[in-house]
């Protein structure tokens, strides 16, 4: 038997409660596969709260509408690098494509991912920033003008008859990607869902929970995006933007909080033989996890927040930056319960027995494919990559503007 697996075996057998089978004891989809539906599920939501401008018209969180695109693209482009990493052999990932198995939801992932990123989020960031493309290249010299222009195409049509079909073009796209978003991300928890031997991961519940989750994790992440670059690169961060689009989170996570609990009550009130184990992994194993990160860190207490915050901004005048610390709050303690909620439900379904009279322990380890760090690394690379994407596509116009106005017409009143 390899040493490494003995050690981490005897490591393991103390921490293992009532009857598991030997091939139990091992959990093999790990942290890798925590944080793959984690980064699809940010894509999703950023996209949704990009289409609040095109398809919604709503006005005030004109700000991050490019922003949201890159931060979609950036996590996209890491995205499948999770499930490729997880393979025995990654560099054969290329046969899904090539041999695709049409009953697998997951092996249909790599088309649905291509479908996503080229018709669709490609195409609306390219319609978005052609004519600022053309105008940034006629100004530039260098590399930096030769990659705009190619990035163009090469074109230098700014007329307005071409400008007419870019907001044509982007309205479509946006209504043909939010169907889209919701398929990149909803069929991963269609894979769950669909799993009836494992009664943690069946219900039909699970894809629309994994929806509102992905919505909830995205747009807390380019509101807390926007919060931090806005004053690295200079801008005012505006409050109306960020007021309306904490309007938003705040009812998403309302909407994923209640599915959640009507998942809950739905598995107690059916009450069938694996409530009993359930009940104990929620409460030895998931109970930190679980209870007190995903349910109460996770959600009731950035309800909490802002909640108060929406009662007593008009009665009390909520100074701006008192705002400011509680949203920035809010969105970093939901984007560890978004976490959560992958780490429970990919992990937690695979920590009892399919006996139903014993529960196993995920040890997370430091180093190699499966391990933290490089967990670690996936989770900054669509950073790097996004601010990579803001060098050569920078989304602060938008913001600027806004800002702008919004002075305007504060002094104005």
């Amino acid at each position: 038997m390899n040493p490494e697996l003995l050690h981490t075996l005897k490591e393991l057998l103390p921490q293992i409660q009532g009857y598991i089978y030997p091939n139990e004891i091992e959990i093999h989809w790990g942290l890798l596969i925590v944080v793959y539906p984690y980064i699809t599920g940010i894509v999703a939501g950023a996209f949704i709260l990009a289409s609040l401008v095109k398809v919604f018209n709503v006005k005030e969180v004109q700000p991050l509408y490019r922003l949201s695109l890159l931060t979609a693209l950036a996590y996209l482009l890491v995205a499948p690098v999770a499930l490729v990493a997880h393979l025995g052999h990654p560099e054969r990932f290329y046969e899904i494509l090539l041999t695709p198995n049409t009953s697998s939801a997951m092996a249909m992932f790599g088309f649905v991912y291509a479908w996503y990123l080229m018709a669709v989020l490609l195409l609306e960031i390219w319609f978005v920033h052609r004519t600022d493309l053309i105008e940034w290249a006629e100004h530039e010299t260098g590399a930096m003008r030769f990659i705009h222009r190619a990035l163009a195409l090469f074109s230098r049509d700014t007329g307005e008859r071409a400008v007419a079909f870019d907001h044509k073009a982007l309205k479509v796209i946006t209504i043909v990607g939010i169907p889209s978003a919701f398929l990149l991300h909803g069929y991963v928890g269609f894979i769950f869902g669909s799993i009836k031997a494992n009664p943690w991961w069946s219900s039909v519940l699970i894809p629309i929970v994994f929806l509102f989750s992905a919505i909830v994790s995205g747009v807390a992440l380019v509101i807390l995006l926007y919060m931090v670059i806005t004053p690295l690169t200079g801008g005012k961060i505006n409050m109306r933007c960020v007021d309306k689009a904490i309007d938003f989170l705040f009812y998403a996570v309302i909407v994923d909080f209640s599915l959640e609990l009507v998942d809950f009550i739905h598995r107690v009130y059916q009450s069938e033989e694996e409530i009993l184990i359930l009940s104990e992994m929620v409460m030895s194993k998931l109970f930190a996890s679980l209870l007190i990160i995903q349910v109460l860190l996770g959600m009731l207490l950035p309800l909490a927040l802002i909640s108060v915050t929406k009662i007593f901004k008009k009665r009390f005048h909520l100074s701006e930056d008192l705002r400011k610390m509680v949203y920035f709050i809010s969105v970093i303690l939901i984007q560890f319960g978004i976490f959560a909620t992958r780490w429970n439900v990919v992990i937690g379904g695979q920590m009892f027995s399919k006996s139903f009279r014993g529960l196993t322990t995920y040890k997370v380890e430091f180093g190699g494919i499966e391990g933290l760090l490089f967990a670690i690394l996936l989770l900054a690379l669509p950073i790097v990559i996004l601010a990579v994407l803001m060098k050569i596509l920078p989304p602060w116009k938008e913001m600027r503007e806004e800002g702008a106005a919004e002075t305007v017409e504060v002094a104005g009143s």
